[in-house]
């Protein structure tokens, strides 16, 4: 199943993001076959990153429970709320 987690920055933490954002992209990366799809939401004059969204396949919700605890932005503590709901990819899914 997949689930799309959106994860929004705590205010005034564009440093702690910048901080760890090598490790989180490596973290993306070595995890590509569960995390499918994902991205920055940017502010509305598109110049800073203010939280993420991520697309996870997963069995259930601790799956994607566990993805979210090990992503290096989580553990550094950037995220204020997060957000995971259930999703149906209908337009666009790769096939697998």
């Amino acid at each position: 199943m997949h689930y799309v987690a959106i994860c929004l920055d705590k205010p005034d933490s564009n440093e702690l993001r910048l901080t760890n954002r090598t490790a989180h992209l490596d973290y993306l990366r070595a995890n590509s076959k569960t995390i499918k799809s994902c991205g920055p939401f940017l502010s509305d004059d598109g110049l800073a990153m203010v939280g993420s969204m991520l697309i996870i396949e997963a069995e259930d919700r601790a799956g994607v429970e566990e993805v979210l605890a090990n992503d290096p932005y989580r553990k550094a503590g950037l995220f204020g709320a997060v957000d995971v709901r259930g999703w149906r990819w209908v337009v666009g899914c790769p096939i697998n």
